[in-house]
Formats: structure tokens, C-alpha cells, sequence
């Protein structure tokens, strides 16, 4: 490559580029396909655990592994090397996949406390994996161009509308099979299991030797980041010490929390909207308007690939929010969807309940990209790592508080 540089600081031959993005569009996917398995098959884990509240007792399990472990790494992160972190979280997605296709295989498809809290442990781990790979994935990628991240961002909600579409046709697939609920489960997470694979090799082997993705991580070292050395090394790029030490002082994560406060708790209401009514209220709380089994499942499609052009959105200049104070307004402005949300689900008809989905998940992926791609710029590498860390961690407690809130709707509602 060329040693010229375009204004951004980037290489004027990007060469590679599109190759990284594709790159991290797959590892976008592979760091939610898992959960997003685990919510696109709870019509059969309703079938096996009816009185246990699956959709919402399993995304309650999964948080506090998810927001606990994140918690640890963001404090660690400057000592944690990036390549270790993210192999390890891929392949623990990749393990626990297959644990539960075994734990399937070892019960027969029966249900009772013993089976769901095996489920449950292993729901626990999958919070585990995604601390690790979205912290570090995010750390990582915000070093680099923020084409990267919407990339990544748009993977994860592509997650979402891939699984979604798998479930829908292997649940047709199947749906005339003796047991076919079960057959078409068993599939669709070994399909499951198969991407997260995919995501171990392609971060392993692939992603380290794209051109771009080495200069940005070269330029990372000589800005003093340390948690770029392995990938570098994987990529035939020795660092010595000498070059890794930047002598202008990096802000302390306070300072960077304190600076990017709008950020940090816009990320936090955002999730904390959207998974306090994602999945539980959808799978619970609209009963009298189901159109069989289906019902569900279509608004956890519609929800997920509006998510998905969502987080296309800001790649058009004039859709995309870069004003601080426009952002927040714009997030704080979603939580009037809860009194929509309610009022539709008692007097509204389906597509009512399918439109207000839909605008769900474009403004979750359009607000997210948003934040995530403006956030990191102007910062040092270094700086950029321990931010996306926090940016991760506050999407995490989001999530968290967001699904503690969603068992009010069964609250309001007496269904206990």
C-alpha cells in the first residue's frame, strides 16, 4: 500500500477494504446468532417448559453473565489481548451451540426443571461468549474505520433476520413430521453451530492478513494500544516495545465517561426501550390477536429485519444523526412507543401490532449505528478500545435492565 493518506488518516489505497467488510458483517453475525437462535426457537421451548416463561426467564439468565464478565473486561480491557478475547468468545459460542443440540439428544425433547436448568447454564454461558466477542470486536474495530463498525453492527442485526427467516422455513419444513417442531430445532441450531465455526476460522486466519486491517492496527501500536500485538503477530508484524509507547497521555476511562456521558446512557435507554417489549411482551402479551403459532414468529421477523435496514440507514449522509443533542432527543422520544404498545395490544388489530414492530427495530438499529460509528472519532487508539468497552458495557445494562422491566407487562396484565 501506499504511505499517502486521505484526510481520515486512512491509506488512499484502501486495499482490502471490502474484503474486511465482508469480514465483519459475518462476525457481526456470528456474535448474536446464538442468542438470536435461542429467541427465534422459543414457540419449542414454550412446547417443552409452558409454565416456566421461557422467552423471558432465558434472556433474564443471559444478561447478568453478559453484563458481569463485560463489567471485568472493560476494566482489564488495555491488558486484554483482542485475539485471545475474540477466539475464545467465538468458540464458546461454537461449544455451547453444540451443548445444546446434546442436551436435546440426552432428554429425548422432554421437558421439567432438570432439562431447563441445564438450558439455563447454558444460556449463562452464551452471556459469557457475547461479553467477550462484542466488547472485543467492538474495542477493536473502533480503531479502525467506522465503516467497520456499521458493518459489524449491521451483522448483528442481520443475525436477527437470518435466523429468522431459518426458523420460518424450518418450522414449514417440518411442520407436517411426526415431532416436527423438535427435527426442525435440532437443525436450525446446528445450522446455528456451523456459523459460529465459520467465525473462529475467518477471525483467526482471514480477517489479521486484510491489508487495511493491518494498517490500522499497526498505526493502533504506535499510538501505545497493546491489545493489538497477537493480531499483529498473526499477521507476520513484529512490534517492538519501543514502537508501542506513545508519549502524549491517554485520557482515563472517568475522563472518557465523562466526556461521552449523552453516548454511554443514550446506548443504555435504547436497549433498555427495546428488550423491555423484544421478545417477551411479543411472544406473551398479544395473545387475543395470534394467528396461530405464527403469529409470534412473524413479529420476531419483522422486528429483526427492520433492525437490520436500520442499521443501513446512516450510510445515507442526510438520514444520519450526527448532532449530540439530536441523538439524545431522538432516543428519549422511543419510550413513547410503551403506551402505543400497550394501548394496541388491547385494542388494536395485527397490523397495528406488526407496524409499531417494525418501527421498533429500525429506530434500535438506526439510533445504534449511530452512536457506535460517532462516538470513537477523535480519540486515540488506545482511548477508542476503552471506549467502544464502555459503549458495550452500557448495551449490556441496557439489555439487562430493559428485560427486568419487560415482566411488568405480565405484572400489569395478572397473568401470574
Amino acid at each position: 500500500m501506499t504511505d499517502a493518506n486521505d484526510e481520515s488518516g486512512a491509506p488512499a489505497r484502501t486495499e482490502g477494504k471490502y474484503t474486511a467488510l465482508a469480514v465483519c458483517w459475518v462476525l457481526g453475525l456470528g456474535s448474536l446468532v446464538c442468542w438470536n437462535s435461542m429467541l427465534t426457537i422459543s414457540d419449542y421451548y414454550y412446547q417443552l417448559f409452558p409454565h416456566y416463561h421461557p422467552s423471558r426467564v432465558l434472556t433474564l439468565v443471559y444478561q447478568p453473565f453478559a453484563v458481569g464478565t463485560i463489567a471485568i473486561l472493560a476494566y482489564y480491557e488495555a491488558k486484554i489481548d483482542t485475539r485471545w478475547r475474540n477466539i475464545r468468545g467465538y468458540s464458546l459460542f461454537f461449544i455451547s451451540s453444540v451443548l445444546l443440540i446434546v442436551l436435546d439428544l440426552v432428554t429425548s425433547g422432554k421437558g421439567g426443571i432438570g432439562p431447563f436448568i441445564a438450558l439455563c447454564a447454558i444460556v449463562g454461558s452464551f452471556g459469557v461468549a457475547d461479553a467477550f466477542v462484542q466488547g472485543g470486536m467492538v474495542g477493536d474495530l473502533a480503531l479502525m474505520c467506522p465503516e467497520f463498525i456499521q458493518s459489524f453492527m449491521a451483522g448483528l442485526a442481520a443475525s436477527g433476520a437470518l435466523t429468522s427467516g431459518l426458523r420460518l422455513i424450518t418450522k414449514a419444513a417440518f411442520e407436517d413430521f411426526h415431532n416436527g417442531l423438535r427435527k426442525g430445532t435440532i437443525l436450525f441450531l446446528a445450522i446455528s453451530a456451523a456459523f459460529e465455526f465459520l467465525c473462529v476460522v475467518l477471525y483467526a486466519v482471514v480477517f489479521p492478513k486484510v491489508p487495511l486491517v493491518k494498517y490500522y492496527r499497526k498505526k493502533a501500536a504506535s499510538e501505545g494500544s497493546k491489545t493489538v500485538s497477537s493480531d499483529l503477530a498473526a499477521a507476520g508484524i513484529q512490534i517492538q516495545s519501543n514502537q508501542q509507547e506513545d508519549k502524549t497521555e491517554l485520557l482515563s476511562k472517568k475522563q472518557l465517561f465523562q466526556m461521552n456521558m449523552d453516548y454511554l446512557f443514550g446506548v443504555f435507554l435504547i436497549y433498555v426501550l427495546t428488550l423491555s417489549i423484544f421478545p417477551g411482551f411479543l411472544y406473551e402479551n398479544t395473545g387475543k390477536h395470534q394467528l396461530g403459532s405464527w403469529y409470534p414468529l412473524v413479529l420476531i421477523a419483522m422486528y429483526n429485519v427492520w433492525d437490520l435496514i436500520g442499521r443501513y440507514i446512516p450510510l445515507i449522509n442526510c438520514l444520519k444523526l450526527e448532532s449530540r443533542k439530536g441523538l439524545f432527543i431522538a432516543i428519549l422520544c422511543r419510550f413513547l412507543l410503551i403506551p402505543a404498545f400497550y394501548f394496541t395490544a388491547k385494542y388494536g388489530d395485527q397490523g397495528w401490532m406488526i407496524f409499531l414492530t417494525s418501527f421498533l427495530g429500525l429506530s434500535n438499529g438506526h439510533l445504534t449505528v449511530c452512536v457506535f460509528t460517532a462516538a470513537p472519532k477523535g480519540y486515540k487508539a488506545p482511548e477508542q478500545n476503552a471506549l467502544g468497552n464502555l459503549l458495550v458495557l452500557f448495551l449490556l445494562g441496557g439489555i439487562f435492565a430493559g428485560v427486568s422491566l419487560d415482566w411488568l407487562w405480565i405484572i400489569g396484565n395478572g397473568s401470574f
